[in-house]
């Protein structure tokens, strides 16, 4: 069909994202799934957040960049989740195109920034295991700044040539996409405009996005893994991984699901398993590193114990007041 017969089609308003299937009667059950792991995912980086400010135990490096990664989770669990309620809530599986494009957006900045920021600590735990004497000087304030602002502004940039791309192909029907939140290659299936080129540059930018941190991180834990070693006291070793194996096991489920929805290959047949592994980023990761982190790190959970005794002392002042 010539570009002149697709505009005279008439152009697609808005998209209905289909999101796990229409099953009127599952649409509660995970409507309160969905609402649970929400409330728990903003409860927990939150919590996160607090403790790294209120302990000053925790002002180090390696907690500056958990609390980044925990005001990230939170700004990608708000991108999708809210949405998926309405839908499930009111049956309202519309979304406008702006509105698609603009959660798409801020899903692949956040996506970026996520990917840089996990080499970024994968970098900082390399500094302290392997090179623990001048870890002081070379992972500085100035740095720890730098590496998380770079982090940000990166994947901001990186996404904005790609949504400028998508954004202006066109669609003319169907508007049905096969997800339950507006990704790339779901939307670009639906343009009946040529999207070789918007394809192409998401492979691309997937690929720069997040292999170039994944070979940073993968080096950085060799060489961990190499150090831990050649420790010669098991004492030794188990203190020295137990500093980056939460931190690793963040990375390991972040970057396989990653890698497999965005720089492998795309085939048709692929929508639904991707679909499925998009779960694991976009829902389960945010929930579960707050998790991680708080049951496998003994500073944050003895911060965690000094902040409550502090506020149940308060509670108990309080109360103390209120009688006299």
């Amino acid at each position: 069909m010539t570009k002149q017969e697709w505009k005279n089609k008439t152009a697609v308003t808005e998209f209905i994202l289909l999101g796990f299937g229409n099953s009127p009667e599952l649409d509660s059950l995970i409507f309160l799934m969905i609402l649970s792991i929400y409330i728990l995912t903003i409860t927990g980086n939150i919590s996160i957040i607090v403790l790294m400010v209120a302990d000053r135990h925790l002002h180090t490096p390696m907690y500056f960049f958990l609390g980044n990664l925990a005001c990230l989770e939170i700004s990608y669990s708000s991108d999708i989740l809210p949405r998926m309620l309405l839908s499930y809530l009111g049956g309202d599986r519309s979304i406008s195109v702006n509105g698609c494009f603009t959660q798409y957006y801020f899903f692949g900045c956040l996506a970026a920034a996520e990917c840089y920021l996990l080499a970024a600590m994968s970098y900082d735990r390399y500094l302290a295991v392997c090179k623990p004497l001048h870890y002081p000087s070379l992972m500085s304030s100035k740095l720890c700044l730098q590496l998380g602002a770079a982090s940000w502004i990166s994947g901001f940039l990186s996404n904005s040539i790609l949504t400028f791309l998508i954004s202006n192909l066109d669609f003319c029907g169907p508007n049905e996409i096969e997800h339950f939140f507006c990704d790339s290659f779901p939307i670009i299936k639906l343009s009946c405009s040529d999207t070789h080129v918007a394809g192409l540059v998401t492979s691309v930018v997937a690929g720069v996005c997040s292999l170039p941190p994944f070979l940073l991180t993968f080096s950085s834990y060799l060489c961990i893994i190499i150090t831990v070693v050649r420790i010669p006291s098991t004492a030794g070793r188990k203190k020295a991984f137990s500093t980056c194996s939460s931190h690793l096991i963040v990375v390991i489920v972040f970057y396989w699901t990653i890698l497999f929805v965005y720089v492998l290959p795309h085939h048709d047949t692929q929508i639904s398993p991707n679909k499925i592994f998009s779960v694991f980023y976009t829902i389960l990761t945010p929930l579960v590193n707050p998790l991680i982190y708080s049951l496998r790190n003994k500073e944050v959970k003895e911060a965690l114990r000094k902040q409550t005794r502090k506020f149940l002392a308060f509670l108990g002042l309080l109360s103390v007041k209120k009688k006299k």
